[in-house]
């Protein structure tokens, strides 16, 4: 399982580090710190629903995250399809948000780009964080890069925090039950039928 973010404690609390600190928030769940250095990429091993799972930081920085994605892909020869799971940003998601997805097009996103251009196919699950901004709190005029790199605030950190418990669940629920199950259970909005 693979967290996109930016190295360096500049880029911590942006809102373009949200998969990195999904990654953070699993591995304190579990005990472990994301320390070993692989593939270009900080790493650490745990168990999430009897399965082991390395969870991975890319330290390439976002743009060239496919060249780690890549090469740990490569490292425990995992099928990307069945065994990759990407946590990554995204601002076209209200903060609060969160989008079980089995593939997908990058959709603008430059992180996964490069791992759909690494691995040459969209075909890897992931889960899309929203970050998008409060649009009343006036930070439509950042919506894009400038807003991405910019440390959030601190109303907007609480809410990330409550958004990294459910990512962390469904993680486990990918772990488990499969994507599809994950997709029906936390694609939902207000408890209608699930999004797909």
């Amino acid at each position: 399982m693979v967290g996109l973010g930016n190295p360096g404690i500049e880029y911590q609390f942006t809102p373009h580090n949200a998969g990195f600190l999904a990654v953070d928030r699993i591995a304190d769940d579990h005990g472990v710190a994301v320390a070993n250095r692989r593939c270009r990429a900080v790493t650490a091993k745990v168990e999430i629903a009897g399965r082991e799972v390395v969870l991975a930081k890319p330290e390439t920085f976002m743009n060239l995250s496919g060249l780690s994605v890549a090469a740990l892909v490569e490292e425990f020869e995992v099928d990307p399809l069945r065994d990759l799971l990407v946590l990554y940003d995204e601002l076209d998601l209200p903060l609060g948000a969160i989008r079980v997805r089995e593939r997908g097009s990058p959709a603008g996103h430059n992180g996964a780009r490069s791992i759909s251009g690494a691995l040459r196919s969209d075909d890897w699950a992931r889960i899309r964080i929203g970050v998008g901004p409060d649009e009343d709190a006036g930070s439509a005029f950042r919506r894009g890069k400038d807003y991405l790199l910019t440390p959030l605030r601190k109303a907007d950190l609480a809410t990330l925090d409550e958004v990294l418990d459910r990512v962390a669940k469904a993680v486990e629920a990918v772990a488990a039950k499969g994507v599809g199950a994950a997709m029906n259970e936390f694609n939902r909005r207000d408890n209608g039928p699930a999004e797909q």
